[in-house]
């Protein structure tokens, strides 16, 4: 399917769009003038073709047009539909096979999120959701081998398979993957920890969020220990990273319950006197460390 678009406005391109329906996996391709990528920009059309739950293939280039091309994902294959509430993250899972460290906005957020609190100054870290490991990995690959290993790690998550996977992985660490529900951290005596990561696990529906991040803080986190959160604001349909996490009520993407525990989150730390920062974009980092007053 070969439509002419060349010459068009941006709210003439969006109503054409929005007055068509695509098959999954049907691709479109669009022409268009050289000027006219000139004038938008290659990014304008990555999150045109996000905002109708498409990926953006590789534009052909013409004498005097380029054709950019977009195939319809499908709808269905999504980890957020999956009924196996034991294994939805297991390996054998459509979440598994994802990696957010392979989206530059995640790493690089992330990455900024760890310098802000000092890495290299922590030495226990616990993670909440740990699955197979990413957010210890990228650690290892910004301290390198022998300051990575240093540290003590712990990771908890409700799969037993991801928790397998993760152990193996970091094998040679001081480390502990522990397959638990995080509801109940309680019951296993984990001590306190001057770094606690969680990223995208503790907005889980069965989970209290308010309730949970106090007891984090009060029960599991050192006087001077920082906090990394991450609050997903995006959703993984085929394999693609879609900016806008799906809202309950709503039918597009509504940010008022991220925006909200986001909020709680901030305004409890300052008051704990702590300095906190809101970054990101897919996903969304509060990142807190512990103001430290001068005693001179």
């Amino acid at each position: 399917m070969l439509v002419d678009l060349k010459n068009k406005k941006s709210f003439e391109i969006i109503e054409w769009f929005e007055k068509r329906t695509f098959d999954d996996g049907e691709t479109i391709e669009i022409e268009f003038l050289e000027s006219d990528i000139e004038r938008f920009g290659y990014k304008a059309f990555v999150d045109l073709a996000q905002l109708f739950f498409m990926k953006m293939l590789t534009p052909v280039t013409l004498k005097e047009s380029v054709i950019l091309r977009f195939k319809k994902l499908n709808l269905d294959s999504s980890f957020h539909k999956s009924k196996n509430s034991n294994e939805k993250y297991g390996v054998d899972s459509e979440f598994f096979l994802l990696d957010k460290t392979a989206q530059f906005t995640f790493l690089y957020h992330y990455r900024e999120a760890l310098k802000f609190i000092n890495i290299q100054g922590r030495k226990r870290i616990l993670n909440l959701g740990i699955n197979k490991g990413d957010e210890f990995r990228v650690i290892k690959e910004m301290l390198g081998c022998d300051e990575f290993v240093a540290k003590e790690f712990v990771g908890v998550d409700y799969s037993q398979s991801a928790i397998e996977y993760a152990t193996g992985q970091f094998s040679h660490t001081k480390s502990s993957f522990i397959c638990h529900d995080i509801n109940k951290l309680q019951e296993l005596n984990l001590g306190r920890f001057d770094l606690i990561i969680s990223i995208g696990t503790l907005q889980s529906s069965n989970i209290k969020f308010n309730e949970m991040f106090m007891n984090l803080y009060q029960n599991y986190l050192e006087q001077n220990g920082a906090i990394i959160l991450g609050f997903p604001n995006c959703r993984w349909i085929d394999g693609e990273m879609i900016y806008g996490a799906k809202a309950p009520n709503y039918a597009f993407a509504e940010m008022s319950l991220v925006l909200k525990d986001i909020h709680f989150c901030k305004k409890y730390l300052q008051q704990k006197k702590y300095r906190v920062t809101i970054t990101g974009k897919d996903y969304l980092f509060l990142t807190a460390r512990k103001i430290i007053t001068s005693t001179f």
